[in-house]
């Protein structure tokens, strides 16, 4: 049984340790993210918040501190476009994916000391953009520039101590620390949510929260099986005989995720579709031409169907980009090769690249439309159902985040539960 499992968990002093360590750390970050800066307008910030809701799922990513304008507003948003724009630049730049692929472990960690290392001017210069933003909407008043300039430092050193925290999880808990994080940050406003259901309770609105709650239970269902699903390809190994004894000969396969790309294409077409939005959003009060020009592309972008359509085919055509970028069919047929395996039926060589290329291809649509549905369905489930509370956490992005989170984490605790009955066995 299921409680039986939690006890188990723990009795092992060693399991126990990471998880009173994961929940510290999420404390500390929970308590970051109520720490507002100075000069903040609550009544004023909740008006922008519901006037531009795209930011709403900026503050998703950011782990829900956005909103309250806190010292970590950023979250973790400017070290993972860091990462992304690294592993971008891997495919202009040979030697930054030799480092990043052929250096082994001591390349990566080079790896990411860059990516640390371009966090800090992304995250002050995103602090400024953001703060220039909110003086002009009237959310904060006009400062001073030394107290600007140490807003804006401010800003930074909670998205580093963020990143920090992140590798401290990752290196000494259980599980991925980013993604912890943001798990975190969207679970912590469930409470809020029930509570305003519970405030705005309507009786005449039962067959909608009927609905609502159906369609809720579908999609978590629809999200565990892309989530777990996999296309099984069969792979062989050569027998080989060594001396007076046998070597391979086994059968085993390789897996490939129907979602192979995770979250990922959908941060980066949440970038394209925020950036000339908030560009956009923050010109349209510059009087003249510019101004009038910029008003009617925020009003363009804000539009619910061609805000729709447009992030739909943007995850669709990224999540086959970061797919070719991450996925390598040529490396994985030399490795097979190298290692004396092959697809039963296909030859080794380029032969093994085109059919794992072609299965690549049919799995990653199905992917590819999974994410883009994902990331429309909360305007839809809300346009259905006129509910407009838990659109993000049952119906969207962070619905995706949270299962991909509890599952993987799922995973490895079970693993160090047989590595434990191993040893005691």
């Amino acid at each position: 049984m299921w409680y039986q499992k939690i006890i188990q968990i723990f009795k092992i002093p060693e399991l126990r340790k990471k998880i009173f360590f994961v929940l510290g750390i999420f404390a500390i970050f929970r308590l970051m993210s109520n720490i507002p800066i100075p000069g903040m307008n609550a009544q004023n910030l909740k008006v922008f918040f519901e006037q531009f809701q795209l930011f709403g799922l900026l503050n998703m990513f950011t782990g829900g501190t956005l909103d309250k304008f806190s010292i970590a507003m950023l979250g973790l948003g400017p070290y993972i476009t860091s990462t992304i724009i690294l592993q971008l630049l891997t495919m202009i730049f040979p030697q930054l994916e030799k480092m990043y692929k052929e250096e082994g472990e001591a390349g990566r960690r080079k790896f990411n000391q860059y990516g640390r290392i371009l966090t800090v001017p992304l995250a002050m210069l995103q602090g400024y953009a953001m703060l220039s933003l909110f003086q002009r909407q009237n959310v904060i008043p006009h400062l001073p520039p030394l107290i600007f300039l140490s807003s804006i430092l401010t800003i930074t050193a909670g998205t580093m101590l963020l990143m920090w925290f992140g590798e401290l999880i990752s290196e000494k808990g259980i599980g991925n620390g980013v993604s912890l994080l943001i798990f975190a940050g969207i679970i912590a406003n469930v409470p809020s949510n029930i509570r305003q259901i519970i405030f705005t309770w309507d009786v005449s609105q039962i067959p909608s929260y009927i609905l609502f709650f159906a369609m809720a239970f579908v999609i978590i269902a629809g999200v565990v099986l892309i989530t777990e699903g996999r296309r099984n390809i069969p792979v062989s190994y050569a027998k080989r005989v060594k001396g007076m004894k046998m070597y391979g000969g086994a059968s085993t396969y390789l897996p490939l995720n129907i979602n192979p790309a995770g979250v990922i294409p959908i941060i980066f077409a949440l970038s394209i579709l925020l950036f000339p939005s908030m560009i956009a959003s923050f010109l349209s009060g510059v009087s003249g031409p510019v101004g009038s020009i910029s008003k009617n592309i925020a009003d363009f972008f804000n539009n619910p169907w061609i805000h729709g359509i447009l992030y739909f085919i943007l995850v669709i055509i990224f999540t086959y980009f970061y797919t070719a970028v991450t996925f390598d069919p040529k490396a994985i047929a030399n490795n097979l090769k190298k290692m004396g395996g092959f697809i039963p039926g296909i030859r080794p060589g380029d032969s093994t690249v085109h059919f794992l290329s072609y299965i690549l291809n049919r799995v990653l649509f199905i992917g590819a439309l999974f994410l883009g549905i994902i990331a429309v369905l909360p305007s839809i489930v809300e346009g259905i159902t006129n509910i407009k509370v838990f659109g993000f956490l049952i119906g969207g992005t962070s619905l995706l985040i949270v299962v991909s989170v509890v599952l993987e984490t799922m995973r490895q605790i079970n693993a160090q539960l047989e590595m434990r009955d191993y040893e005691t066995f």
